[in-house]
């Protein structure tokens, strides 16, 4: 039987994940306990301050990443601390040349941002609409501080986000693994490296070569694909005679076939496709979905898209709610963004969280894909320990 104690501290954890905490139905959970059973009581301490801190952090891919519009071999982004009663959250913001953020505009964001006037960190919904009201856009900003506030609340509380959301980590699915746009030599040399380490892959397409991507993928495994077409089709009949092959050739899904101006083109070819078609560019935040809906199956969450984790919880029931299909998608980031995504996993359709498995200085330990599977660990917050 449990304790009055520990039945308080579940009765928080409960409380923070289906949003009952503020609203008069719950007492504060800020009063019931932390980890290692250290007792705090956030509203009455009267000076403990929330601290936040960040710097540059350049990430460093470990082969040249190419899709349908652009080539890199670095990604930038800002890592983020919030400090807070001797305990750290961390986050990140990772800006993929698209975003058209960077990390000037980030780092100025983020000199804006003043938790110490809140006293309170359990007040997640409150900090982070005064952080979101800041100004429009700079998502991959205030993602980074919802994604250290996430776990730093994780971490006062004891536990994981998957379980604060009530979600099963077995339930979690594979994640696919990503093979960029590339010459038929190296093609084969990353499919090689990753066929017997993942059950499903990812390629990137959109170019003139499309054909020649799968099929010299094909000369290597039979592993399930998902496409993704970066926007890079723009005549539908094409577009519709490819996911028609694609669909010959054993891919199972399509990522954002078209621009996202040509949505009229995109609802003709998804009401044709025999594959289903996710939205990617096509969708940012939670108030975007109604404008896609009849045009695609499913759509992809990304947290530096949306703000971070906060939203994407709502972004994911509200799709249920309507009848689409959910997969949580990445940047190029460090296992800090990664695992704080993957806290929504286990209820998702797709994954494609191997972001961190393309860079060669990852700052944490965190998520870990264990033959394919993506594996939750039970560490309170996004679940990741900083490499020393």
């Amino acid at each position: 039987m449990q304790s009055r104690r520990e039945f308080l501290k579940t009765a928080a954890v409960a409380a923070i994940g289906t949003g009952l905490v503020g609203t008069g139905l719950i007492p504060n959970a800020g009063a019931f306990g932390t980890a290692g059973d250290k007792r705090i009581n956030v509203n009455k301490n009267g000076g403990k301050k929330m601290k936040l801190s960040f710097f540059p952090y350049e990430l460093r891919l470990q082969h040249v990443f190419t899709v349908a519009t652009y080539s890199r071999t670095t990604t930038p982004d800002v890592q983020v601390q919030i400090d807070y009663d001797g305990m750290t959250g961390y986050g990140e913001a990772s800006m993929p040349p698209y975003l058209g953020q960077s990390v000037e505009s980030v780092t100025t964001f983020l000199k804006k941002v003043n938790l110490e006037q809140f006293s309170d960190p359990f007040q997640i919904d409150d900090i982070l609409t005064y952080v979101d009201n800041i100004n429009e856009g700079d998502t991959a900003a205030k993602a980074a501080v919802d994604i250290a506030l996430h776990d730093l609340v994780g971490k006062l509380l004891g536990a994981p986000w998957y379980k604060i959301w009530g979600l099963n980590a077995a339930k979690a699915p594979n994640t696919t693994f990503t093979i960029g746009i590339d010459k038929p030599d190296v093609v084969r040399e990353k499919t090689r490296e990753c066929a017997d380490k993942f059950n499903i892959l990812k390629v990137k397409v959109g170019l003139d070569n499309d054909k020649e991507m799968i099929n010299t993928i094909r000369e290597i495994t039979d592993l399930p694909i998902t496409v993704d077409a970066n926007q890079g089709w723009k005549d539908k009949y094409k577009a519709l005679d490819m996911i028609n092959w694609l669909k010959s050739k054993g891919i199972v899904m399509v990522e954002q076939p078209m621009p996202k101006e040509q949505l009229e083109d995109i609802a003709w070819v998804t009401e044709r496709s025999p594959l289903p078609i996710f939205a990617d560019e096509s969708i940012q935040r939670l108030k975007d979905i109604r404008s896609i809906e009849g045009a695609f199956n499913g759509i992809n969450i990304k947290l530096m898209k949306c703000t971070g984790m906060r939203e994407a919880w709502k972004m994911l029931n509200y799709a249920r709610a309507r009848g689409l299909k959910v997969m949580v998608g990445c940047m190029t980031e460090t296992s800090c963004g990664i695992s704080a995504a993957a806290q929504l996993s286990p209820a998702v359709d797709f994954a494609d969280l191997d972001g961190n498995l393309l860079i060669s200085n990852d700052r944490f330990k965190g998520m870990e894909v264990v033959k394919g599977k993506i594996t939750l660990k039970d560490i309170p917050g996004i679940g990741v320990k900083l490499l020393k």
